[in-house]
C-alpha cells in the first residue's frame, strides 16, 4: 500500500521539491495534493519493466524490425494536470513528445504500463488509472510479474476497456504495438514454477 506522508496528513499540499528530497530508495507520486511514497520495486518488478523495455525498444523506437516513431521513457515523472504521477513505462508518438528542458514531462502520453505489485496495485488501479482516462490516454498495459498476467485497456470515451488478457508464454499481438509478436515469456525472463515443475494446464 502506499505510504502517506507527514506533509499530506497535515494538509500541506505537496510540491515536486517533496519528490525531490525523498530518499533514493523510494519513489513517489503526487495526487490531490498528497504525497504517495512506495519502496523501490524488488526483482520480478524491475526485470520485467527492463525486458518490456527492449522488446518494445528496437521495433518502435529505434526502427529496427519494426515501424519505430515512438518514444519511451522508463519511471517518468509526467503532470497531469495538478498530479504528478510515475508510470513504470510511458510510451508517446514520436510526433507527440516534447522533452522538457528540466523537471517533468508536460505532455499526457500515449501509452502507460504499469507493473503490480502487492503493495501499489490497488493504488494503479483506482487512483491512477483514472487520472489516465481523464488525460486521454489511449492505452493502459497492467503487468503481474508474479503471476505473469497482461491486461491491455483501451480507452474508450472516457471508460477503459479491456481488449486483451494475456499469461505465462503466450505469444500476443497487444495494441498498441500489435505490428509485432510479443513472446510474454522473454518478458518474465525466467520460467515460472509450474512450467519449470512440467505441470503447467494444457
Amino acid at each position: 500500500m502506499a505510504i502517506l506522508t507527514s506533509e499530506s496528513q497535515t494538509r500541506r499540499p505537496a510540491t515536486l521539491l517533496d519528490l525531490d528530497n525523498l530518499p533514493e530508495d523510494v519513489m513517489g507520486e503526487i495526487i490531490d495534493g498528497e504525497l504517495y511514497v512506495h519502496p523501490r520495486p524488488d526483482v520480478p518488478h524491475a526485470r520485467a519493466a527492463f525486458n518490456l523495455g527492449l522488446t518494445l525498444g528496437n521495433p518502435f523506437y529505434r526502427g529496427v524490425d519494426g515501424p519505430g516513431g515512438w518514444v519511451f521513457l522508463p519511471e517518468p515523472r509526467i503532470l497531469f494536470g495538478e498530479q504528478t504521477l510515475c508510470p513504470d513505462l510511458a510510451g508517446w508518438h514520436q510526433e507527440r513528445f516534447v522533452e522538457p528542458p528540466k523537471g517533468p514531462v508536460l505532455v499526457s502520453p500515449d501509452w502507460v504500463c504499469e507493473i503490480l505489485s502487492r503493495s501499489t496495485e490497488r493504488h494503479d488501479r483506482i487512483r491512477k488509472l483514472p487520472i489516465y482516462a481523464r488525460h486521454e490516454v489511449r492505452y493502459a498495459w497492467l503487468i503481474d510479474p508474479v503471476l505473469r498476467t497482461l491486461e491491455v485497456l483501451r480507452l474508450e470515451a472516457g471508460t477503459w476497456l479491456i481488449v486483451g488478457l494475456h499469461e505465462k508464454s503466450d505469444k500476443i499481438r497487444a495494441e498498441p504495438f500489435e505490428a509485432i509478436e510479443i513472446d510474454l515469456s522473454q518478458i518474465w525472463g525466467v520460467a515460472s514454477p509450474d512450467e519449470e515443475d512440467g505441470d503447467e494446464e494444457s
